[in-house]
């Protein structure tokens, strides 16, 4: 049976008015970790623009959680601004989540030590991570429920935890980084249980009021790294658990092998001018490994995802690279729920209204990538005029 993407869809408790997701992407519009009126126009050109849902990023469950210095921190003074956000996207009849997380290893983008299973030099910043132990785990764990409960109270219509992309709960997924011998390392199960601790404390914490969803890696991208059988063993686990309303798949990550994420150009001198000057050496030292090059196709995570809709029955957000109408119409028909959108939507913000009234049956981003190193200004298209970004 064909599925109209554009007819309203439930996630969870709530109801979407189409399939189409605005993917989470760290907007670098709140300087002092607190939502701003830039941050709010920013989401607002998309909701407008008539996506289903548009997700807040990244949000850092503390201040030492930042993944960057200008990162958006759940404390009790963003509140305020994430109700006001929240109001505003409601009105063009959108919904709004956020993405929630701690930075763990890769801290030291914010000059944080960072937390991560097992200790690890980063050349950045010079310093090994810090390994936590169980008080940091358990204090961690409090820190994602007191922030989930203050974006329930704001208004926000869903969570999305972070267990990708080399962040902390995706660190401990993770063989390569997490090499514990305790109940917390090992096999699949240990591995795995500070995440689902965190999805299910986060969940009791929140209710059945508000959608929960988390990004899950299919892979590291890396030699050692978590394997796709890994991954789908850990996604089972999840769904046993029963506290996830949504899975969305993503690989590679900031810490490892960023590219493998976004696929296309790596732009490597303009990634390198984003860092201080103290910390430039550090990243040319690492720069061609760290920032691999990977040819860019539609939907290129389609086939891993694939597995996962064998592996699953729980709804699927399928992400990477879908910026052509026939694309999200085949993930549709394979029997994904939603698809999620970054890149097509920071060139277009407005793309999903004309791919539904066809007026255009695709997005015209380039896959340049020379958004990513925008990202500690204002995250936008560079081919888009000054005047024309959304939230500036």
């Amino acid at each position: 049976m064909t599925i109209d993407p554009f007819a309203p869809a439930r996630l969870g408790p709530i109801t979407l008015r189409n399939r189409i997701i605005k993917a989470a992407t760290f907007e670098g519009m709140t300087p002092k970790n607190v939502p701003t009126d830039r941050l709010i126009d920013y989401h607002l050109a998309v909701a407008n623009g008539g996506v289903g849902l548009s997700t807040v990023a990244f949000c850092a469950v503390t201040r030492d959680a930042r993944g960057a210095p200008g990162e958006l921190v759940m404390t009790d003074d963003a509140v305020p601004g994430l109700r006001k956000l929240a109001d505003a996207v409601h009105a063009t009849g959108a919904r709004v989540g956020v993405q929630l997380g701690h930075a763990g290893p890769v801290a030291a983008a914010a000059g944080e030590r960072g937390l991560s299973p097992t200790p690890r030099f980063n050349p950045i910043i010079m310093k090994r991570t810090k390994a936590m132990n169980d008080a940091d785990i358990a204090r961690v764990t409090d820190n994602f429920v007191g922030a989930a409960r203050r974006i329930a109270d704001a208004g926000f219509d869903a969570i999305e935890l972070h267990l990708g992309h080399h962040y902390l709960l995706s660190s401990f997924i993770s063989p390569k980084l997490n090499r514990r011998t305790d109940q917390w390392g090992g096999d699949v199960e240990r591995r795995s249980r500070f995440p689902r601790q965190v999805v299910r404390a986060v969940r009791e914490a929140i209710g059945e009021q508000v959608a929960l969803t988390a990004k899950l890696n299919m892979v590291d991208g890396v030699k050692g790294g978590l394997s796709i059988d890994e991954s789908i063993e850990t996604a089972q686990l999840l769904e046993a658990d029963g506290c996830l309303d949504a899975l969305q798949l993503t690989g590679g990550g900031s810490l490892l092998n960023p590219m493998y994420l976004f696929r296309g150009d790596a732009p490597i001198a303009e990634m390198a001018a984003t860092f201080k000057p103290w910390m430039r050496p550090g990243f040319k030292l690492v720069s061609k490994r760290f920032l691999r090059s990977y040819p860019f196709e539609e939907a290129f995570f389609l086939d891993q995802a694939r597995r996962f809709r064998e592996a699953l029955t729980m709804p699927l957000i399928l992400l990477g690279g879908i910026n052509e109408l026939t694309t999200i119409q085949f993930a549709l028909d394979e029997g994904f729920e939603f698809v999620a959108m970054a890149r097509a939507l920071l060139r277009e913000p407005d793309l999903v209204n004309r791919l539904q009234q066809g007026s255009t049956s695709g997005g015209t981003c380039i896959h340049c990538n020379k958004c990513m190193p925008t990202i500690y200004q204002g995250t936008h298209c560079v081919l888009v005029p000054e005047g024309q970004r959304p939230g500036f």
